[in-house]
């Protein structure tokens, strides 16, 4: 903002033209008075509301009202989405808001559509918390539309996998190995606790279905939870992966960072920690084994699409015809 050549003894944003005091935002001039100290007193009210009534308050407000009925990831995710919205719409109350400006969003977020559905659909939820609030009368996210979302198809190969696996540390690797034997999210397993852990298996209930299920106790996964125990720490906590100091459970976001760090690392790309439940579902499929029952879909319509996009048919080419004589 350049600064004021007349007029400078005015708070910011407040004018005098023809002979009256004006508060000027957004292009929008609101007359204040014609008495300069009735005008500041004026000027003070709005900003004042305007502070308190901000599009960064409503979204603070709103996560924190949604966060404690959400899982970590998500509260992680909407976290993410909350920083792009009060960097986007810093300049905006709540009733200022409008369609078109939502629509804006997603058109600058078209290049990653995934990440900006969620932020749409973040934004969303906070307009619904204003409507209840009694802050906005209306939803101005109503109509918007999502962008089309390719769905994931990518498969981690073994050589791939193994190269992941070195390339990371010891109290990294075995989590990715658990992510593949036991098939479960990474939220899941890292949610284990030493008392789910028996020579039947493995007990989850899975934070996103509310499904359970016991993953049988292989020759594999027994070994695996053997060097789990094995590792040093300081202090066991009372889930199976803790942090070597302080026992406190491990954080998704570490382990998510690290799994990056180990795909560049070996120039791997496209690749996210999420693939492992991928392969983990369609190497059982492979074997024999029911994926359905190890991702826990209730659904076999889904276990097929989620397969089908990751299996690759081999098809048998033809012979060459004979010469003839």
């Amino acid at each position: 903002m350049r600064p004021r050549k007349k007029d400078r003894h005015l708070p910011a944003c407040m004018y005098f033209k023809h002979g009256a005091y004006y508060l000027v935002r957004k292009g929008k001039w609101k007359r204040l008075d014609t008495d300069y100290q009735v005008a500041l007193l004026a000027y003070a009210r709005d900003v004042g509301r305007a502070g308190k009534g901000g599009m960064g308050e409503l979204i603070d407000d709103a996560l924190k009202y949604m966060s404690p009925r959400l899982k970590p990831n998500t509260v992680e995710q909407y976290t993410q989405a909350a920083e792009r919205l009060k960097d986007a719409l810093a300049e905006f109350e709540p009733r200022d808001v409008l369609p078109r400006h939502v629509a804006a969003i997603k058109m600058h977020g078209a290049d990653t559509p995934n990440m900006n559905n969620r932020v749409i659909s973040f934004l969303r939820m906070v307009f619904a918390y204003a409507l209840e609030k009694q802050l906005v009368d209306s939803n101005p996210c109503v109509g918007i539309k999502r962008h089309p979302e390719k769905k994931r198809d990518r498969y981690i190969t073994d050589l791939e996998f193994q190269k992941i696996l070195n390339a990371s540390s010891a109290n990294m690797r075995v989590i990715y190995e658990m992510c593949f034997l036991t098939g479960q999210r990474i939220s899941d397993v890292l949610g284990i606790r030493l008392s789910d852990v028996s020579e039947d298996g493995i007990s989850f209930k899975q934070q996103k279905t509310g499904a359970r299920l016991i993953v049988r106790m292989s020759p594999d996964l027994a070994a695996l939870v053997a060097r789990i125990k094995a590792l040093p720490r300081t202090i066991r906590g009372l889930t199976l992966f803790c942090s070597p100091r302080g026992g406190k459970p491990v954080h998704y976001g570490s382990v998510k960072d690290a799994f990056r760090a180990s795909c560049d690392k070996c120039n791997i790309t496209d690749t996210t920690l999420h693939d492992l439940r991928a392969k983990s579902l369609t190497d059982t499929n492979k074997q024999g084994n029911n994926a359905q029952k190890l991702g826990g879909h209730t659904d076999a319509k889904m276990t097929e699409r989620y397969l089908r996009l990751r299996e690759i048919d081999v098809a048998e080419p033809p012979t060459m015809p004979k010469k003839s004589l």
